[in-house]
This record gives C-alpha cells, structure tokens and sequence, in this order.
C-alpha cells in the first residue's frame, strides 16, 4: 500500500484498514448480530478481527479485478450492514473501484434515476437487489458485471467466487497498484429530502480529511467500541481503529426501532460511542427514561440529519456519565464535519436563545473548515466577489470551503453549478460549497442554523412586518409549548398569495390530539406565544421573527406523523405539508 512514515497521514483510505491491521490484528472489527441467541437467551453475534477484514478486503480486490470490475469503474453497492459490506467496500477503495451508494429508501423511480445517472458497468449486491435490478432494468444499458453476495445467484459471479480468484492472483503476486488521493473513491446519493438526489463524488483525500477531523473533534482512539445506526457512518470505524457493533434494527426506518436493541449492545459491549438520527434517539430517549436505563460505558453520542430537540438531549443526558455528551455536528453530504456544539454547551449557554427565535447554535467552525455567510439567491454563482458576503448578526447562505468539501455532483452540471462557487486567489483556485442553509454568526464566530434555504416563507412584501420567515428560529419558539412534539412553518399558496402556516404535530397523549376543544386552547396558546415573541427575544440574541404573520395554526391528525425522509426519519417533508396545507385551507 502507502509508502508512507508510520507519523503521517495515509494518502488514501484505502491505507487505512492495513495500517489499524498491522497495529491490533486480533482485535475485533466488527461485532454482528445473528438471528441465534445462546442458552441464557442472549443474541448471539458473529465476530471478524482487523486482520480477516483487512485480508479478505485484499482477495475481494484482486478478485474483482479477476472478473472485469476495474480501476475507475463505477459499481453500484447494494449490500446491507454487514460483515459483507464492510469488507467490500474497502476492497474497491483498494481495487481503485469506485462504489455507488444508493438509499434504497428512495423506491424504484429514485434508484432507477440515480443509477441511470451514475452510468455504472458493475452491479454488486444481495439477491433481492439483483432481483429489482433485472426486474425495472437499472443499468441495462451500461452494466457488464454482477457480482451476487449471497443467494444462487442471476447470473454474474457469486462474491466466494471473487474472493476464490482474488487469492489466486495474490498467491501469485498480482495485487491492484495503490490507490491516489486524487482519484475517485465513491459516489455517494445525497436523501433528496430537499430535491431530487445528487451524487456527490468524493476523493480520496476528502475521506481522509473526514476521518482525521473527526478523530481530532472527537478525541476516538484506536480500540474504542462504537454502535452506529446509519450504516454509511459505520464504514468510518475500522480507519479509526475501533469495533464495529451493528445493531439488530431496520436502518431504513430508524424511528422504529426496538429501543431494547439499542440499549442491550451498548450495555453488553461496553460501548464507547453511538451514532443517531434524532428520530432514533428521540424513540431509545423515551423508552430509556421510561425504565430508568443508564449507559456508564458511554462517552460520546454523535447525531445527526436535524437539529435535536431540547427534550431528547436532557433524555439522553438522564442517561449518560456526566462527562459524557452528545454531539450534533453540523455538515451534509456534500462537507462534514463543518460544526459542532456539545449538547450540555448547547443546553446551558445557547438554548434559552433559541427558544426565543435565535435559531439552533451549531458552534463554531472545526479547525480545516472556512465560513462565510453570503447573500440569499436562488440563482447560481460562478465565481466569487467579496460583496457577497454578509456582516455578522445577518441572516444568509451558509457557505464553506475546505479539505472535507467536495467539489462536484457526479454526471450533473446544473446542480453543481447551483451548489459551488469558484474563487481564484493567489494560493490558486478554491471551491466553496453553498450548505443549502440558512443562518447567521454571532460576535464569538459562532455558526446559529436557520433552516433550509428553499424552505424559507416569503411572503408579500407590501404588507407590514418581516416578508421572509425562517423556519427553525419560528418553530423553535412553537415547540416550546408543553403540547407540541414537533411543528413545521411552511407557506401555502391562497388567493394567488403565500401565507404563513403552521402545521402541528402533537405530543402523542395530548388531549388535543383529539378533542377540537383542546385543540383550540392549544392554538390560542400558540398565538400568544407569536404575539409577544419579540419581548421574550428582547436582551438576548434573538431577533424579531415576523411571526404575527403567521395566519393559520393547523393542527396535523394523521397517526403516523409528520412526512420525513427517509434516510433519517428526522427531516420534515415540508413540500408534503404545504401541500396538505392548501388543501386544508380550501
């Protein structure tokens, strides 16, 4: 692999996986969750050390090359966390393929769009994928090579096949060449919970430059034990060094978890860290307050995909030492890490702003990571000027640059025009990302997330008071009600006009949820509150928000909630809700 002294960084992820093997052989990578449980009824998990994965990786590489899937070829990844996945996704890293990843959560239409765009000639997934693929045609035009992981197969070549021909290869000294920082590592599909997705292509270095800053923001050493929900986010352990425990859980519909599968592993396994979406955590929080639950083991929970609730922090802190934390960091796709504010920093110094409109402190920026915030536009800006960019205290698009930004969506030269702006200076030429964001810095440099830019309510400017509502800073205000889990403020069209609306999820055993009674005291609770918002905001960061011109308060009965997307369960489909919106208001 890298030739590199053992004191730098490894050019390519790829080094990284030999590096941890070298370092702890036979420690444990991965810990998985069978369907089996032992004599005491405990689940039982199948175990694979640091020197099986990083070994097999090597014979899949080669074994892929065996087969046709070469250097700079797409392969679409259609594998569920396991054992299987781990292993092959470090394989093409070290075989130069390049995986794209597809939520299947996007259903037929969106995988289909997605994989017509990546214009993949491999395909490597489970029968029941392989099964769609053949069925709705994905890739007809381009793939030329399947590899089947489990099942009989459809054709292709069985994975125990590939990995067979990988070790013939390495017996006889033909390994792939080093994968370059610069060469393609992965296309990865952003949810498309706010638009069609996008396949953000990503670098060697980038995946490196992540790793890094998260060891750094974090603190992860080698041998830490971490339990991720998100599969995407697991593939990041073994370059750190630590274990792997999956938990037995759908990682499609997070905010339906068994909490107990939650729980027992971190309990079981001593873990160290967790990853979440705020739906998942707001499901375990419940349930782990409920029974009292507490997670000694745990130092750190990072989450991400929305902004968490000011209830599921104080849960989840009922639950963990009080020198451990959880950590929101704020990012995409597209750049992470970018922020992050520990939940007890954000709780004892910035939430009492928040709930008074100044929207949700992310902290400040990490230390490889620039900020600008710039002009609001809808429009594509090619290259950078300073006069976009705004004072601090404004509102604007949240911009960044730096090692862990990515420079371009695969195959889609509208959208990457959209989201990048170029800036030549005398270091050379730098790319700044548009975050699709909305927020402002305070006077310390620290970065208050608004919202999504394209869900900002502007309304007619000729009437009095704010004409733009953002929705966090609004909401944030709304959900400080006892009665209100979760609201959305979207902006329906009614007479040729946008008006501002909230839509209302209730606490889930709140009378009002029923009773239209109950409800109407709710709602005029709620209107109290928007009517003295700039008084309680006065003396502290938050500014006046409009909100006397929020003029529908609707409250949403539909016993499954609001509409989320579907990677995090945690994102508000807001386009969803204007829609119900209108025809509410007909």
């Amino acid at each position: 692999m890298s030739t590199e002294g053992a004191g730098e960084l490894p050019a390519t992820v790829a080094d990284m996986l030999p590096r941890m093997a070298a370092s702890q052989p036979d420690a444990t990578a991965i810990y998985f969750p069978t369907k089996r449980r032992d004599a005491d009824g405990q689940l039982v998990y199948t175990q694979v050390s640091y020197r099986e994965l990083d070994e097999r990786s090597d014979r899949i590489a080669a074994g892929l090359h065996a087969v046709g899937v070469a250097r700079g070829h797409r392969a679409v990844l259609m594998v569920p966390p396991s054992p299987e996945l781990f292993a092959l996704t470090f394989a093409m890293f070290k075989a130069g393929v390049v995986p794209v990843m597809i939520d299947p959560g996007l259903g037929i239409k969106g995988l289909q769009s997605c994989i017509a765009r990546a214009e993949p000639t491999a395909f490597i997934g489970i029968p029941k994928a392989h099964v769609a693929r053949v069925l709705f045609g994905w890739g007809r035009a381009t793939i030329r090579q399947r590899v089947h992981v489990g099942g009989m197969g459809l054709g292709g070549t069985k994975l125990e096949r590939v990995e067979a021909l990988g070790a013939e290869r390495l017996a006889a000294g033909d390994r792939p060449e080093p994968t370059r920082g610069e060469e393609i590592a992965a296309i990865l599909f952003t949810s498309g919970s706010t638009g069609p997705p996008k396949g953000v292509v990503y670098r060697h270095r980038t995946f490196v430059a992540q790793v890094e800053s998260l060891r750094e923001m974090f603190g992860i050493e080698p041998g830490e034990v971490n339990l991720p929900t998100f599969p995407l986010f697991a593939l990041f352990d073994p370059a750190l060094g630590m274990t792997t425990v999956l938990p037995d859980m759908d990682s499609t519909k997070p905010a339906q978890v068994d909490p107990r599968n939650i729980l027992e592993p971190v309990q079981r396994f001593g873990v160290t860290t967790m990853f979440g979406s705020p739906a998942l955590l707001n499901t375990v929080g419940r349930y782990g307050e409920a029974h009292g639950a507490k997670l000694p083991s745990l130092r750190r929970v990072i989450a991400a995909g929305a902004p968490l609730p000011g209830p599921t922090m104080a849960r989840w802190h009922g639950m963990v030492p009080a020198t451990a934390d959880l950590f929101p960091p704020y990012g995409a796709t597209e750049s992470l890490p970018v922020a992050c504010l520990p939940c007890r920093s954000i709780r004892g110094e910035t939430w009492p702003h928040t709930e008074v409109g100044a929207g949700v402190c992310v902290g400040f920026p990490v230390p490889s990571i620039e900020v600008r915030i710039i002009q609001i536009s809808d429009e594509p800006v090619p290259e950078w000027s300073p006069a976009l960019e705004l004072e601090r205290g404004e509102v604007g698009e949240i911009t960044v640059c730096g090692p862990m930004v990515t420079e371009s969506y695969f195959n889609d030269e509208a959208n990457t025009a959209k989201a990048k702006i170029v800036e030549q200076s005398d270091d050379g030429r730098r790319i700044w990302h548009r975050m699709g964001d909305v927020g402002w810095r305070d006077e310390q440099g620290r970065i208050w997330f608004c919202g999504r830019k394209s869900h900002r309510v502007v309304l007619d400017a000729a009437e009095p008071g704010a004409s733009t509502l953002f929705t966090v800073p609004a909401e944030k205000v709304f959900e400080t009600h006892p009665a209100v889990y979760r609201c959305a403020l979207v902006g329906p069209q009614r007479g040729g006009a946008v008006e501002a609306a909230l839509c209302v999820e209730l606490e889930p055993d709140h009378p009002a949820r029923k009773d239209a009674q109950a409800w109407s005291t709710v709602e005029a609770e709620l209107r109290e509150l928007a009517k003295h918002q700039a008084e309680y905001a006065e003396g502290t960061l938050a500014p006046a928000l409009g909100l006397d011109r929020v003029r529908h308060y609707l409250r949403y009965d539909d016993a499954k909630g609001f509409p989320v997307d579907i990677r995090h369960n945690a994102k508000i489909g807001r386009g969803k809700l204007r829609a119900w919106a209108e025809a509410r208001l007909r």
